[in-house]
């Protein structure tokens, strides 16, 4: 790998969202107050988030560490973990009801987007495109298919809604007019999953890049869908909600594998 240099504010930037993001996630999952507004489906899931966002305060700490030692695949963990920051506060900024939480809920945004935006830039320039080939190819094929996955799963949900001139069931439990999770991941998030993978199939530079900040970002994400299931399961029973787990636990445990595969390669 080549040496690069590693920018003096890291720790604190760190530091700043693990507390804000601490605070937010603790209060979310013990103050009632905080989701008072929201259906019990929201609920659930925005809990199940806060549970997930706490595993992404673990991740951001230590890869935020060993990234100020000049470890570039750490490096690449805060960039994944970071995006993965960006997606959940989008949704908490927008899709739950205003409450005392709310600046934290930008301020996080704002600053994981910032973070990301001014070190990216260096990280993408020193990297190294070497490793085994097999490694790369199931990082690359794991990503492009939790991708097409995911996006055939929102619009078999979507299309028959919209050609029945209906509301899908899963916007109407959740007490909202869109789903902005619909949104962000149709719009930004899944394009970007099947175009990384792809790339890095190709063993182009910036679908090696991309393709393990964005596993990074699965996991995270495939967790904490599992504890918001895992909630709801817990109120309403598990028989709707088994098989959608057993899909997402394994969507976690091959972005984990796919991840730590491609990442511990690296220098």
């Amino acid at each position: 790998m080549k040496p690069f240099t590693v920018p003096k504010y890291i720790l604190l930037w760190s530091l700043t969202i693990a507390i804000l993001v601490t605070i937010a996630s603790l209060l979310g999952l013990y103050d009632p107050a905080i989701y008072i507004d929201e259906t019990t489906n929201w609920a659930s899931q925005a809990q199940g988030q806060d549970i997930g966002n706490l595993l992404a305060v673990v991740s951001l700490l230590i890869s935020g560490y060993f990234y100020s030692k000049k470890s570039y695949k750490a490096a690449l963990v805060w960039i994944g973990t970071l995006l993965y920051l960006m997606y959940a506060y989008v949704v908490y900024a927008v899709a739950v009801h205003f409450n005392g939480l709310f600046l934290v809920y930008v301020t996080v945004l704002g600053l994981s987007s910032y973070a990301l935006l001014f070190t990216i830039t260096q990280l993408r320039a020193h990297f190294d495109m070497s490793g085994s080939v097999s490694v790369r190819r199931f990082a690359g094929y794991t990503l492009a298919g939790i991708g097409i996955l995911i996006s055939f799963l929102w619009l078999s949900e979507l299309i028959p809604a919209l050609l029945a001139g209906t509301v899908p069931a899963s916007i109407t439990e959740a007490g909202l007019w869109v789903n902005p999770i619909h949104v962000i991941d149709l719009a930004i998030v899944l394009p970007a999953f099947i175009l990384s993978g792809i790339l890095a199939l190709k063993n182009k530079r910036d679908g090696l890049f991309f393709v393990g900040p964005w596993l990074v970002f699965s996991a995270l994400m495939a967790a904490s869908i599992v504890f918001a299931m895992i909630i709801i399961g817990l109120s309403d029973g598990f028989s709707a909600v088994l098989p959608p787990l057993v899909m997402v636990s394994l969507v976690m445990v091959l972005s984990t594998l796919a991840a730590w595969r491609y990442l511990r390669q690296l220098a």
